[in-house]
């Protein structure tokens, strides 16, 4: 229940739910969260970044929402294995995964990437997603409705030059989520990937510092989007989702 005007509480959509966000201190991942708690269920949020979790956490706790913040780096794949067993002590199930937190890399040609870079990036684009589906599918599949959601990119399918390390890293994690879903066809739990396609954030500015900005959609624009293939109600499974205008 969430109070709308003091006297009037609605039951939401996603009452009663508990929800992981990673990468939830910016962007796309603040915003999902904030319009997931909206929604009524319980975020979980974790990132690098502390004071982001913190701001985060004042404004779902404003409206009336419930969040619980775990600062960590997801490269650090022991503390992976840490939260699950933290989630499954509290609730003892996982009702949602939205797996968003992604690094870029570096755009350039693959023969001038340093190993440290490409070691990251697929650490985190590939790596600490493999450790999240390690640790949270029992309690995902302990739902009687989870749903897992993977952020990936056009640059998936695109390919193009200067974008090797993300685009193989995407690559990766489409290939591995999608395999996922085919082993959970006969269970309670649906799994997708939504490409956002091309939205105002960070990652976006740094891969291409000269596109106008405002001719793209906002990360406030595209987060109730998301929240649909968090419900109980979504029955798609191992699909590749676009909700956005490739580019």
């Amino acid at each position: 229940m969430i109070d709308i005007d003091n006297n009037t509480t609605v039951k939401l959509p996603l009452a009663g739910r508990v929800t992981l966000v990673t990468g939830a201190s910016r962007g796309i991942g603040y915003q999902a969260a904030i319009a997931l708690a909206k929604s009524g269920t319980h975020i979980i949020a974790t990132a690098r970044t502390q004071g982001g979790l913190e701001d985060l956490d004042d404004e779902i706790k404003a409206f009336g929402g419930e969040c619980t913040i775990v600062p960590m780096d997801l490269k650090q794949a022991d503390g992976i294995d840490q939260l699950g067993a933290i989630i499954n002590d509290r609730w003892g199930r996982l009702d949602g995964l939205l797996a968003n937190a992604g690094l870029l890399g570096e755009m350039a040609p693959i023969s001038h990437i340093t190993p440290k870079t490409w070691d990251e990036t697929f650490a985190v684009n590939v790596t600490a997603n493999y450790r999240l589906i390690r640790s949270l599918d029992s309690l995902l599949q302990a739902s009687p409705s989870g749903r897992a959601v993977f952020m990936s990119s056009t640059a998936a399918q695109s390919r193009k030059a200067y974008w090797g390390v993300y685009a193989a890293s995407k690559s990766a994690l489409d290939a591995m989520v999608q395999s996922y879903a085919q082993e959970t066809e006969h269970t309670n739990l649906r799994v997708n990937i939504i490409n956002p396609c091309p939205v105002r954030t960070q990652m976006r500015a740094k891969a291409m510092p000269g596109e106008d900005p405002d001719v793209l959609p906002m990360p406030k624009d595209i987060a109730p989007l998301i929240v649909p293939f968090l419900s109980p109600d979504c029955e798609r499974h191992g699909e590749i989702i676009y909700i956005g205008n490739a580019a």
